[in-house]
């Protein structure tokens, strides 16, 4: 995924190891044992689990290979995966990932889910600026790209206020349980 460190590539070689980074409202962190309690309130919500690994039901064991998945997703090559956390409270309230599989190529997808009792208190969208900015910092990342389905604009006005251009209507473009859903992609280059 990355090349060795020297002083002529810093900037240019994503970290392989999980950084926790700042925003205003949030801190964002590898996953702990102590967030199976917020993994767990978001296993009924409508879409989360359709959408992401989160299991669809609350057994401790899925929960807990749930977050055993989380912090093994940078060693596995596929990017961070990092716990939102209240600032404050030091208490999980979503998850947002930086997907590098294509940083290769120069770019990395974002995706985040917020449990629906956090929603509305600006939690994604410092989330995403803070991944944003962070990102942003690495010469091999031209572009950073996230997909959203068009009914949801508390995501996409989240992604908007970062930055994010809407780009298009992706037609059929994601399998969401049983059914290929559209999805509006979204993207920001990195020198912008």
């Amino acid at each position: 995924m990355s090349l060795p460190a020297d002083p002529g590539t810093m900037g240019r070689v994503l970290p392989m190891t999980m950084p926790r980074l700042h925003g205003s409202l949030v801190v964002l962190r590898a996953f702990e044992s102590g967030d199976q309690d917020l993994v767990t309130s978001v296993v009924s919500d409508a879409l989360i689990p359709l959408i992401t690994t989160v299991p669809p039901d609350g057994d401790a064991e899925d929960v807990a290979a749930y977050i055993a998945r989380q912090r093994g997703r940078l060693q596995e090559g596929a990017g961070y995966s990092f716990a939102i956390a209240d600032a404050t409270s030091g208490k999980g309230v979503g998850q947002i990932g930086l997907w590098t599989r294509e940083a290769h190529l120069g770019r990395a997808t974002m995706g985040y889910w917020v449990a629906p009792q956090f929603r509305r208190r600006g939690y994604a969208r410092d989330a995403l600026a803070t991944v944003t900015t962070w990102a942003s910092s690495f010469t091999v990342l031209h572009r950073l790209q996230l997909f959203v389905e068009p009914w949801n604009t508390g995501s996409w006005r989240a992604a908007e206020a970062c930055g994010f251009e809407r780009e298009g209507l992706l037609r059929g473009w994601e399998l969401v349980g049983d059914r290929y859903k559209d999805m509006y992609v979204y993207s920001r280059l990195t020198s912008a």
